[in-house]
């Protein structure tokens, strides 16, 4: 492969004008990490004096030092449900994947410092969508559980779909998958389910409550009178009635036998020995991918500039480079590993679509992990597009999308428009892992072309009405329809409703899709031991 020469200049003042419009970007969702840490942070007095740890505090107690934790899905429900100003974005969760005992695991917290880890639908989504990460990649699943349960706000919206939770987790069970919980306060009614589904159960004395009805419940249902220990106390679940495996004596203990456990599992024992892959740094430096995107959206740009900066040596093998210049194909190594590229220097065609497919069955065949960067306004449109067939080849470009074996992963790097997206692996395809940048938009359509098309369809409508068109309330619908999509189409707003996994600084992304990379190939190579209903607490 041949390195990737770069037209950029990082002096010029369009270079300029991109970095610093990019970093307002990050600089907005920074904020807004900062704002849900500073209010878990407001609680730590009313922690300390309970003797317990901060949910962030626990993860990085288990966290083998020095690792990396790869965050997910941390900005969910931004500004939904009760979310007001962003302060309490995440669903009520913090979950990534971290090393653990020398194990990479699935790890979920629940964010009892905001609202008590009371999870709301946005939340709920969250789930599913990290016990889907552990199912696809074979990771254990460590859970610090201690949450009043359901956003009562919004229990109708979470009741049915809560099962699926619990039906994830017996099926990863019987899939061998292992599921660690440790107990660090209430577990109630449909929140015990949570540990008593786990594998192993680790619960903190005199901390942990677990029970489908508690006292105030009982009293009022059958008159029984009892304490919360007694009915249940940590203690009694590890001596009488066994849902726990171990007994710590506060959070830190438990984080420790979390390890304990982790380690005894010894989950890399099968793996096939691999060498250490050989790779080199990007020739560019990856702080240029600041000025990469133009700061106008409708600006061009050559994505190879991103693969230079991202690549290892810089190196790529551009593939049918002549055919179709609008889709681009090939193959790097990041840290080693070997991925095919699919990017976009304008809208897809219907030689790219064919193009791109193509290539898809041809990394499929060689088993080639495929990485999508987005930044298309969608398939081409007009009547030379329709008479080549458009329609047949971006269904076939989609097919492959869908069925391709190898894993897929995703980075929304600008726009993501119309069925574009579904082309190159958004959300709705399944990818194992979708990222953004936080100056991406996903939507439709362009908001400007939304309000048009929905201005000539209202005219039309008048006219064929017999009427005059109403030129004023023609304006007022264009506005009113690009302004919604804009709102709806931002990096903030889909993050919120986990159409990604995260969003990322672009100076990040090297990193995060070694991660990834390597997570994917761990799981290639690991054998898991299913069974058929998973572990049974006897």
């Amino acid at each position: 492969m041949q390195p990737l020469e770069s037209t950029l200049n990082p002096q010029s003042d369009e270079f300029a004008a991109n970095a610093e419009a990019m970093s307002a970007h990050i600089e907005t969702f920074r904020d807004v990490e900062r704002q849900v840490a500073a209010l878990a942070e407001s609680a730590r007095e009313k922690f300390t004096k309970r003797n317990k740890l901060l949910p962030s505090e626990r993860i990085n107690l288990l966290l083998d030092r020095g690792t990396p934790f790869l965050e997910l899905c941390s900005l969910a429900g931004y500004k939904m449900h009760d979310d007001k100003d962003g302060s309490q974005a995440g669903g009520g969760l913090i979950g990534g994947i971290g090393t653990v005992a020398g194990t990479r695991c699935l790890v979920i917290a629940n964010n009892s410092a905001i609202k008590g880890g009371t999870i709301t639908p946005a939340g709920l989504d969250k789930t599913l969508r990290l016990q889907q990460v552990a199912k696809e990649n074979g990771l254990p699943i460590v859970s610090l559980s201690e949450s009043g349960g359901a956003n009562l706000n919004y229990a109708t919206d979470i009741f049915v779909q809560g099962a699926r939770g619990f039906a994830n987790q017996a099926r990863l069970s019987a899939a061998g998958i292992p599921q660690v919980t440790v107990v660090h306060g209430n577990a109630t009614a449909g929140g015990a389910y949570q540990p008593g589904l786990s594998d192993y159960v680790i619960v903190v004395r005199d901390q942990a409550k677990m029970f489908l009805a508690g006292p105030p419940l009982l009293k009022a249902a059958t008159g029984e009178e009892a304490t919360d220990e007694e009915l249940g106390g940590a203690a009694m679940h590890a001596e009488l009635a066994g849902t726990a495996e171990y007994l710590a004596e506060d959070d830190a203990d438990g984080v420790r036998l979390a390890r304990g456990v982790v380690e005894a599992l010894n989950w890399n024992k099968n793996r096939p020995a691999r060498e250490a892959p050989e790779w080199d740094e990007p020739r560019y430096s990856p702080e240029e991918l600041l000025g990469v995107v133009p700061a106008d959206p409708k600006k061009p740009y050559d994505v190879r500039e991103i693969l230079a900066r991202i690549a290892d040596g810089s190196r790529f093998q551009d593939f049918k480079s002549e055919y179709d210049d609008q889709t681009v194909c090939g193959t790097i190594t990041i840290e080693g590993h070997a991925v095919g590229i699919i990017g976009n220097n304008g809208p897809i065609t219907p030689a790219g679509a064919t193009k791109a497919a193509q290539f898809i069955q041809l990394c499929d065949q060689a088993g080639t992990p495929l990485l999508f960067l987005h930044n298309t306004t969608g398939f081409m449109v007009g009547t030379h597009s329709e008479q080549n067939g458009i329609i047949k080849h971006g269904s076939k470009l989609i097919q492959a999308v869908a069925n391709a074996r190898v894993p897929r992963i995703a980075v929304v790097v600008g726009g993501s428009y119309g069925a574009g997206n579904y082309a190159m692996c958004g959300r709705g395809l399944d990818p194992r892992f979708i990222f953004a940048w936080p100056n991406s938009r996903t939507a439709v359509m362009g908001p400007a072309q939304a309000g048009k098309v929905m201005r000539i369809v209202s005219e039309d409508k008048q006219r064929r009405a017999g009427k005059e068109p109403d030129e004023k309330t023609l304006d007022f619908l264009e506005q009113a329809t690009a302004q919604k999509l804009e709102e709806g189409s931002t990096a903030l707003y889909g993050t919120a409703r986990l159409w990604d996994d995260g969003l990322i600084d672009p100076r990040d992304t090297r990193r995060v899709l070694a991660l990834a990379l390597g997570i994917c190939r761990e799981a290639e190579d690991r054998e898991l031991r299913p069974n058929s209903f998973g572990v049974g607490r006897f």
